[in-house]
């Protein structure tokens, strides 16, 4: 079936029968897997992959209203698309450098962790609930003591329990602060110093 949205787009609607079949083992009745859908099965593999494609250009919002679908929608299907890509290329195990921060997966204050091998120059790690110390642990709880023994720096912003978590788990590892965030306390510190010379020089 096919529907004009009002944008000028086209939304196609497939319809097809797939196999239902009842496990002797677990006693449960399953269906089976089609490779060309998303694990979600209300979209294909393919438009999954175009959508976690233009999210690396454009924000979600964006994406969002260039295909009709909702903030939601598009958020879930850019998270499984990443974590594919990190299927695909798993995190090497002689981890020299890496980049922490955190991204936005919901309207709001609502965070998840990103770790990239800035070496390889791509994430290896997404996960948590936010941006506490034990949300970035699971980072380092997945790559295991060993791999994290060969972290040399470790790039982030000064948010305290991202340096807590890792000179506790990367023993090894220097921390490097980001110039941005440098760059945004020294504006600070020179407007206070300005602010205050303004102060003593004007009566």
């Amino acid at each position: 079936m096919v529907r004009d949205l009002d944008a000028g787009a086209t939304r196609i609607y497939l319809g097809f029968e797939y196999r239902r079949v009842a496990c002797p083992h677990c006693k449960a009745v399953k269906r089976e897997t089609l490779s060309m859908l998303a694990k979600s099965a209300r979209f294909t593999q393919r438009f999954e992959d175009r959508i976690g494609q233009l999210c690396r250009e454009m924000s979600i919002k964006r994406v969002a209203e260039l295909n009709n679908l909702s903030w939601d929608q598009v958020c879930c299907m850019e998270k499984c698309y990443m974590r594919r890509l990190l299927e695909q290329h798993p995190p090497s195990q002689q981890l020299r450098t890496i980049g922490v921060d955190e991204i936005s997966i919901h309207k709001g204050h609502s965070y998840a962790v990103v770790v990239a091998d800035l070496d390889q120059r791509r994430p290896i790690w997404l996960g948590g609930q936010g941006r506490t110390e034990q949300d970035l642990q699971l980072f380092f709880d997945t790559m295991g003591s060993e791999r994290c023994k060969t972290i040399e720096l470790a790039v982030m912003d000064m948010w305290k329990p991202f340096r807590k978590a890792t000179l506790n788990h990367a023993p090894n590892a220097q921390i490097v602060y980001d110039k941005f965030h440098i760059m945004r306390h020294l504006a600070d510190a020179l407007d206070q110093v300005r602010r205050s010379e303004y102060k003593r020089a004007v009566p």
